[in-house]
């Protein structure tokens, strides 16, 4: 073989071998996998199941991908900050919790897919274009289906049949309790009854609002999703036990812990979830190309051990519809 031939040989193998070079190269580097967490009993119940879902797709932590977290414990003056140091360490994929937590990672990145775990109303509250079709850097769940706000009403209205006022506390910077206030007075309308909402931003305004609520007569409390009221979970089920107030939340973990009942869907299914977008990101899919995803399974747990210290009486029927029963 002459000088030259043998030169193109080389450059032609060189040539071939540059692709598989490269993609070892970049399967040996660790994912790095930003998680911003509003904080509260949806984040510490969701993200071992999250961890476990990524060791079943094949994931190990430390030597095929690293996990970044940064949780602002309820304290949303926090995501700012939060949001950008997940952005100056350069993951390569952000998976979020709370609606307000992606207000701030949206202005902090155009670019790094977020994977929403935990969002109410993507469409509405501008994070996608649509369900089918989100277009830009945000994927994920949201967790809540529609309709899901009207049900809390009616089910409440089955446990307390009397009650003719209803409290809802909810937070304004959350953009999706809007259209979830607007089920629960629609819902309210076709059943009598008169909604009453406080704001929450934190356990001072949370305990204010219980008290509040016996001056005006009120029948049934509905706690709407977010890391404010999840972070002060016992402080709302010890307020609703000391002033007798049958209350619905949206996860079952606040059942579990003595709440009268939830319905919703269950994080750790949201959880599990968001760990399928991110493996499908991290092998290249484009977040604006996966279509959000809605929970398939809403569960209602009732806790009869708290229905008798509120001296209430579940119907069979309702019973007979609960997916769990504590007792």
């Amino acid at each position: 073989m002459t000088r030259r031939r043998r030169r193109q040989f080389l450059l032609a193998a060189a040539a071939l071998t540059l692709p598989f070079a490269a993609w070892a190269q970049q399967s040996s580097r660790l994912a790095r996998i930003g998680v911003l967490a509003g904080g509260g009993t949806s984040w510490h119940t969701g993200f071992e199941p999250f961890r476990q879902r990524l060791r079943e797709l094949g994931y190990v932590e430390d030597r095929t991908m690293t996990l970044v977290v940064r949780d602002a414990e309820g304290r949303a003056e926090r995501y700012r900050e939060m949001a950008a140091e997940l952005v100056q360490l350069r993951v390569d994929v952000i998976v979020v919790q709370g609606n307000a937590a992606l207000v701030a990672l949206k202005q902090a990145t155009p670019t790094i897919p977020i994977v929403m775990a935990n969002i109410g109303d993507p469409v509405g509250a501008g994070f996608v274009a649509s369900l089918a079709k989100p277009g830009g850097n945000i994927t994920g769940l949201s967790n809540m289906a529609e309709g899901v706000s009207g049900k809390w009403v009616e089910l409440l209205k089955q446990v307390a049949p009397k009650a003719e006022r209803l409290a809802v506390l909810w937070d304004p910077r959350n953009v999706a309790h809007a259209s979830m206030w607007r089920e629960i007075q629609a819902a309210s309308a076709t059943l009598r009854m008169t909604p009453l909402a406080w704001e929450v931003r934190g356990r001072d305004e949370i305990e204010r609002a219980f008290s509040a609520m016996s001056t005006e007569r009120v029948g049934g409390v509905i706690i709407l999703p977010h890391p404010v009221a999840g972070e002060h979970r016992q402080s709302i089920l010890g307020l609703a036990s000391r002033h007798r107030l049958p209350t619905i939340y949206p996860f079952s973990d606040f059942a579990e812990a003595g709440g009268l009942m939830s319905y919703g869907p269950t994080n750790v299914d949201l959880w599990r979830g968001a760990a399928e977008f991110v493996d499908k990101i991290l092998k290249g899919a484009k977040p604006a190309e996966l279509a959000v995803a809605q929970p398939s399974r809403l569960e209602l747990v009732i806790n009869l051990k708290t229905a008798k210290a509120l001296g209430l009486t579940i119907s069979q029927p309702l019973l007979l519809r609960a997916d769990r029963i504590i007792e």
